[in-house]
């Protein structure tokens, strides 16, 4: 079982950052990997950036460039660094927990989210 704390959120005008962090109940070193979602009003859900553990990381298109995700296996927490921020990006961002069990199956956990709104 993990619990998932996220933070960080808030408005910020176009062009600025935000770092979100989230925070686990237990050590990340062992969970296999840990993405940043975000889901905007009347869309669905959608993969941000995700980080494995052993750090390799990935992105989505969108947010190349501008938002870099990492981890702190010591705080038990990972961030998203967002900069450059744009009106769309606006959205409830997620983080997401995933560990792969010894019997092969895959458990997957999820933050309460942190609202993060870009506008002028």
């Amino acid at each position: 079982q993990v619990q998932l704390a996220e933070s960080g959120g808030g408005l910020v005008q176009p062009g600025g950052s935000l770092r979100l962090s989230c925070t686990a109940s237990r050590s990340i070193f062992s969970i296999n990997a840990m993405d940043w979602y975000r889901q905007a009003p009347g869309k669905q859900r959608e993969l941000v950036a995700g980080i494995a553990s052993g750090g390799r990381t990935n992105y989505v298109d969108f947010v190349k460039g501008r938002f870099t995700i990492s981890r702190d296996n010591a705080k038990n927490t990972v961030y998203l660094q967002m900069n450059s921020l744009k009106p769309e990006d606006t959205a409830v961002y997620y983080c997401n927990a995933v560990l792969v069990m010894s019997t092969g199956g895959v458990n997957s956990y999820w933050g309460q989210g942190t609202q993060v709104t870009v506008s002028s």
